[in-house]
């Protein structure tokens, strides 16, 4: 057995009791359950100057149903976790009378290799299904009720796209439970769904018979555990005589060794079996349980017992590591939303009749970071990118993939990224900045970590990737969050681009413990060819180019770039900036964001610059004007009155820079990377002014 880790290393392993409530009441064999105590087994490993490594898995314990749930349970737990940290063993010898340890053990031990891995602990396994590529089909479960709660429930799921369906049987008449089958078969034959009941031992022997063959009449898929646990001969003979499948799970608890395991199925010979790796042995015990059904040509499903969804995720993605090609029935994993204060961090959605893993929004950014590789990977020389919009309408401009990869090279060099170090994408794929971090990782070997484009990439993450690029506003709402924030300031390199940083914003990010950035680029040279420090004490207003770069000044000031590797010829910008003495540029605004009023020339960027501190969304432009020429307009859209603004602008401005016109608005027009769309807020300006 391989350690999980070495004995001399400093690791912890420790159980953390939990309570959580249900949203409704579980009805289950044993009663009625309204909440449960969970121990989560976190281990953690901290080495000086790397990341630290996290690993967790539950221990999920039902009283009166495990079979381990007995006096002292606690104490067994803590010295399995002391050993574990000793030797970095887990003793599954020792630990088979106690399925929840050894399944909170083992799945703990899997997200810390995870963790070490990929930086992702949930993330326990590379399959489809972790990757949000594939679902896993999941039976709906319709709880115990009465017969109104029952069905109810019983529609929703229907409603939702379920289309296999399982009734827990047993609290109510069983002929109202009939009537609710068969109002299922008047509107869904057999094929259309799929119906599986569980009894949950609730049948005496003797009346199980007449009861399985009313329930046969309606094309019932199978039945999970007719009578009670333990009758093996009258189980055999149901299993032999029954005209419906037989599936069982209660009669598996408390059978932990091989020995038993084979007897029991031997004797009682089940269609199916119920596997829940909490009650039946761990991950290692339900896996000797498949293989020994399988050579009895026994089949199976997987399904949880009441987890958290750190339990529901480790069986989750374990039963998608049994099946590459997918699952091939349905499995009972959808308990994961029955918790009132369930453990969130794990992204796990159902939709229809299939759980997933990730978010909804990042499964299809993912699919678009599928489509843009197999693009990136084809036969063409070029691909499509647009501009970005902040002066004009976007176009789409067709660019060399040659020039992309050499785009790529220069910044993974200049930053000192390696293979194997993880990317954060979580820009738009149609623009330059996202397509370029996606092709460092393409041809660099780096891990994309992707996330949907938002004001929060940090939002869904439990890890600092080792790199990310993001703009000026997802660095500002990242840090207004204090855990969003602690990853943000774990990323080994960050760089900004998209906008400008203010000044309020690179003081906050002048002391993050790593490498911060602003870079200057566009569509045309493929993203950056200058980098800005923002962190250390080499953080400073000028931008320095990337090697094979150069920049010189035109006649009237602005910025020309040479940069052959990415751009086939000179490229003169509309920036207007200003060389410096240690070789670098400062960017002083935009040649035409230039407001001429009254003979005097504004640069917008600089009054929006001293306007920074106004509370809300604001953009300053122009609009037409008979005496002055153009006349500085102010946009805003925030709580401040009138006379807030006017006394902040003169306060902030000069005489002859106050803003001639103050128009409110509901919103400010930003492009796709969220830069101001000047052209557009000229024309709300506009429009404002003549209403």
């Amino acid at each position: 057995m391989e350690p999980l880790f070495l004995p001399s290393e400093l690791v912890s392993v420790t159980p953390v009791r939990r309570h959580f409530r249900f949203k409704q009441p579980a009805g289950t064999s044993r009663g009625v359950y309204l909440d449960r105590t969970v121990w989560y087994v976190v281990v953690s490993r901290r080495r000086p100057g790397q990341p630290p490594a996290i690993g967790i898995g539950e221990c999920a314990l039902l009283p009166d149903l495990s079979c381990d749930a007995v006096p002292g349970y606690e104490d067994v737990l803590r010295r399995a976790c002391d050993a574990l940290r000793r030797t970095g063993l887990i003793d599954r010898e020792a630990l088979r009378p106690y399925p929840s340890i050894l399944f909170g053990l083992e799945t703990a031990a899997l997200s810390f290799r995870a963790s070490l891995r990929t930086g992702d602990c949930l993330r326990l396994f590379d399959t489809p299904f972790s990757r949000g590529e594939q679902g896993i089909p999941i039976n709906g479960l319709v709880w115990m009720g009465s017969f109104d709660e029952m069905q109810a429930r019983l529609e929703a799921k229907l409603a939702e796209g379920s289309r296999c369906v399982k009734l827990k049987i047993g609290a109510i008449r069983f002929d109202d439970e009939l009537a609710l089958i068969r109002r299922v078969r008047r509107r869904f034959s057999p094929a259309d769904v799929e119906l599986r009941v569980d009894a949950n031992g609730g049948f005496t022997p003797e009346e199980a018979p007449r009861l399985l063959d009313r329930l046969a009449a309606y094309g019932i898929h199978s039945i999970e555990q007719p009578i009670r646990a333990g009758r093996w001969a009258e189980m055999g003979r149901l299993c032999r005589t029954s005209p419906l499948p037989i599936a069982l799970d209660e009669e598996l608890i408390g059978l932990n060794t091989p020995e038993q395991k084979r007897q029991m199925l031997d004797e009682v010979r089940p269609q199916y079996i119920v596997l829940k790796p909490s009650l039946h042995g761990g991950l290692s015990g339900a896996r000797e349980w498949i293989d020994e059904a399988a050579e009895r040509g026994i089949g199976h499903w997987i399904t949880s017992a009441l987890e958290t969804n750190v339990g529901l995720n480790a069986i989750a993605q374990w039963t998608a590591s049994l099946y590459p090609a997918g699952a091939p029935r349905h499995q009972g994993l959808g308990t994961g939303r029955l918790f009132t204060d369930n453990f969130h961090p794990a992204p796990l959605e159902i939709e229809g009749e299939r759980l997933y893993f990730g978010h909804a929004a990042t499964r299809r950014f993912a699919d678009e970071v599928r489509a843009f590789r197999a693009a990136w990977d084809d036969a063409s020389p070029t691909l499509p990118v647009h501009t970005s919009g902040s002066t004009g309408a976007p176009k789409e401009i067709q660019v060399e993939k040659a020039r992309m990869r050499a785009s790529a090279e220069m910044t993974c060099r200049f930053l000192g990224l390696a293979p194997g170090d993880t990317a954060l994408l979580c820009m738009p794929l149609d623009y330059i900045a996202g397509k370029m971090v996606a092709v460092r990782a393409f041809t660099h070997g780096l891990r994309l970590v992707c996330t949907a484009p938002s004001a929060h990439p940090f939002a869904g993450l439990r890890f600092s990737p080792t790199f990310a690029a993001l703009t000026p506003m997802q660095v500002y709402e990242t840090l207004r969050v204090p855990r969003e924030a602690t990853l943000l300031r774990g990323v080994r390199c960050l760089i900004i681009g998209g906008g400008a940083v203010d000044d309020a914003l690179a003081a906050r990010l002048r002391h993050f413990p790593h490498d911060v950035w602003s870079t200057y680029g566009m569509t045309e040279t493929l993203s950056h060819v200058a980098m800005r420090r923002l962190s250390g004490p080499g953080a400073g207003l000028s931008y320095h180019v990337l090697p094979g770069v150069g920049v010189t000044l035109t006649s009237d000031g602005r910025l020309a770039i040479d940069a052959p590797a990415v751009c086939p010829h000179r490229l003169v910008t509309n920036d207007r900036a200003r060389l410096t003495d240690d070789g670098g540029f400062v960017i002083l605004g935009r040649a035409d964001n230039v407001v001429c009023s009254g003979g005097i020339k504004m640069q917008i960027e600089e009054l929006e610059r001293r306007l920074a501190p106004l509370e809300g969304n604001f953009a300053v432009t122009a609009v037409p004007d008979p005496k002055f020429g153009e006349a500085v307009t102010l946009l805003y859209s925030g709580p401040l009155t009138d006379d807030e603004l006017q006394a902040l602008c003169r306060e902030r401005l000069s005489p002859y820079e106050q803003p001639k016109h103050i128009c409110r608005t509901g919103d400010i027009p930003r492009t796709g990377t969220g830069k101001p769309a000047r052209s557009r807020i000229r024309e709300l300006a506009r429009r404002l002014c003549k209403s």
